[in-house]
């Protein structure tokens, strides 16, 4: 099995740049969020679940889950939030280790888990874990930016995670996203040389 990267950081960070500059480079990313999207699509395999557990109230017309609904769902009872996550988190684990597992050609895996640290579900399955880092003014400055979300519901978020001082005390490299987009490429660079040499160290 290739070595697994796990990539983590708070919402706005820029986890998602981060991975499409590091699939540029020819590494596998496997995100967690690209597949809960696909479990909660139309005929996704956790809809008769979610729809036992909630009702069709959470529903699109398509027969997809409606996120807006159910995050409100979700920050005005706690309870809900849990019990969507038992759901979910197990369906999401599984398929992303399955592919990780198959991606055993791959130079090394990005495993992309926004909540990585919070879950503590993943650790087992990560060799090392990468923080992309920025103050909070820029996350929530860039979810409303491409969001509809107010400045108080993206606080929210931000309390459901864990804080930037407890990601990096558990982070083996930190990406710095506060500056152009060059100079993250750059340090996207030599993080993927550095990943790529250890990947050939291990299969010697």
């Amino acid at each position: 099995m290739s070595p697994v990267i796990g990539l983590t950081g708070g919402i706005g960070s820029g986890k998602t740049t981060v991975a499409e500059m590091f699939a540029e480079l020819g590494a596998v990313v496997v995100d967690t969020d690209a597949i809960a999207h696909e479990l909660t699509a139309a005929r996704g395999v956790a809809m008769p679940t979610i729809i036992d557990a909630f009702g069709r109230a959470v529903l699109r017309e398509d027969g997809s889950l409606d996120r807006d609904v159910m995050r409100r769902l979700c920050f005005s009872a706690p309870p809900t939030r849990k019990k969507l996550e038992a759901i979910l988190h197990p369906l999401i684990r599984a398929e992303s280790v399955a592919r990780c597992r198959r991606a055993e050609h791959a130079p090394y895996v990005l495993l992309v888990v926004p909540l990585l640290i919070e879950s503590g579900a993943y650790r087992e399955h990560v060799d090392r874990i990468l923080v992309v880092d920025c103050d909070e003014a820029r996350q929530i400055a860039r979810v409303m930016a491409r969001s509809a979300l107010s400045e108080q519901e993206i606080r929210g978020i931000m309390a459901t995670q864990a804080s930037r001082a407890e990601r990096l005390a558990i982070a083996d490299d930190v990406l710095s996203n506060t500056g152009a987009r060059d100079e993250l490429r750059t340090e996207i660079l030599i993080l993927h040389r550095r990943y790529r040499e250890e990947t050939r160290h291990r299969r010697d």
